[in-house]
């Protein structure tokens, strides 16, 4: 993760172990960012017809939730609402 001091927001950058070449748009996973509300985050998407590609879901550690949805391009985006303790 890549975030500047004090900023909450952080870039993940991932590598793909076994993969010898790309072609053009086949090196991109999913690109992640953190929402304040998820639940007001997928209503907002659903209004525009933007459905997750399937219900939120709660990850152990941090308890933080997480959903994918798709751009108009087809890319995955990844939904993280961090949990503040």
């Amino acid at each position: 993760f890549m975030g500047l001091p004090g900023d909450g927001d952080r870039l993940e950058l991932t590598y793909n172990f076994g993969v010898d070449s790309y072609e053009v748009g086949t090196g991109y996973g999913h690109i992640a960012i953190t929402v304040d509300d998820m639940d007001a985050t997928l209503e907002r998407l659903a209004d525009q017809g933007i459905e997750p590609e399937r219900p939120k879901y709660q990850v152990r550690e941090g308890g933080s939730f997480i959903a994918f949805v798709r751009d108009p391009d087809d890319y995955r985006v990844e939904l993280i609402e961090r949990r503040r303790s």
